[in-house]
């Protein structure tokens, strides 16, 4: 990958429109590493690599839950050129790399340009993979609820509005024996300029997945309560195991919905139609979750934005709840 053979690839673990993720070694440590590979040969890919290392770069301080990178390599042509953010490059040269994967110079058909991001390695796959492989269990539920809870009220902390949560884009690493959740995937991120608080930055651009997104996201005018929105469909189908076949990868994932005769309707669009729709929170069995976590779910879900959680306030309830911990037993 780069002139003097710091990495070598291994095998391909995942591909789609974003790029290609390959596993790979650090030659001098023999250490793993997964190695994302992104094209900038279109506009739209130029933004979406711009978007995840501007996001990944701007975190001072790491976190267990979040991904973390090692570096950044710009190739052009034959030439690649390290831009890890552990160096901390000014300002300007960051504008610079930029205004030339923005440029013409990077668009010449004959000149490969790639975005290069070496990341920490993780060996259990993604959190759809994962959970649906095993057994339904309260208490590992209640962590990843916790952990992603935590991981994504450090981003908002940050300034960084995720707006592409959900299983897919959650990876597993195993520490001491415990599976560590990663929020990955950051191609559609948003990094917030100014110190204020995230929650009162505007988008207006509607993207992510679907079945994950927020009801005002439809309509274009949302904030980062969108996250939450999203981490609320995820803990639900997590917690009943309720799943869906995406169309174009026929792969079976984690989500929730609304049934209209038989058609699956993303739980966001079918609010925008009905505001004033009761969510059925248990879906299956009033056994599988206890009356304060559904009350979590109502008021992570909440139509509203204005009555939904924050992420802050999320990170303090997921601690009070009482579902999955140790005194209660597990329900399979």
């Amino acid at each position: 990958m780069a002139t003097e053979a710091k990495y070598s690839i291994i095998r391909e673990v995942g591909r789609g429109s974003y790029g290609v993720v390959y596993e790979a070694i650090v030659n001098q440590t023999r250490s793993k590493v997964a190695v994302k590979r992104m094209h900038c040969d279109v506009p739209e890919n130029v933004e979406l690599a711009l978007q995840e290392f501007w996001a990944l770069q701007s975190i001072q301080r790491q976190h267990e839950n979040v991904i973390q990178l090692e570096e950044c390599i710009l190739q052009n042509g034959q030439v690649f050129q390290p831009i890890s953010h552990r160096y901390r490059k000014s300002d300007s040269h960051l504008l610079l790399i930029e205004t030339c994967l923005k440029g013409r110079r990077c668009m010449d058909p004959k000149s490969a340009c790639f975005l290069w991001f070496v990341m920490e390695f993780c060996d259990g796959g993604n959190m759809n993979e994962y959970l649906l492989s095993r057994s339904p269990d309260a208490q590992l539920n209640h962590s990843f609820m916790w952990q992603l809870s935590s991981a994504v009220a450090f981003l908002h902390r940050n300034q960084i509005v995720h707006r592409d949560l959900k299983s897919d884009n959650i990876l597993i690493s195993h520490k001491r024996g415990s599976p560590i959740v990663k929020v990955a995937d950051f191609g559609l991120s948003k990094v917030c300029q100014g110190k204020g608080n995230v929650n009162q930055h505007r988008f207006s651009s509607a993207c992510g997945s679907n079945f994950y997104m927020a009801p005002e996201v439809w309509e274009g005018h949302y904030t980062a309560k969108a996250d939450v929105f999203a981490l609320g469909i995820i803990f639900w189908a997590m917690v009943e195991r309720i799943t869906f076949r995406d169309r174009d990868t026929e792969k079976e994932l984690l989500g929730t919905y609304i049934c209209q005769g038989k058609e699956l309707i993303p739980l966001g669009e079918a609010l925008l139609e009905n505001p004033n729709m009761k969510l059925k929170i248990p879906l299956k069995s009033k056994r599988s979750m206890p009356d304060d976590l559904c009350e979590l779910l109502h008021d992570m879900l909440a139509f509203n934005p204005k009555e939904r959680l924050d992420a802050f306030q999320l990170e303090v309830r997921i601690r009070q709840i009482s579902y999955g911990k140790k005194r209660q037993r597990s329900v399979s």
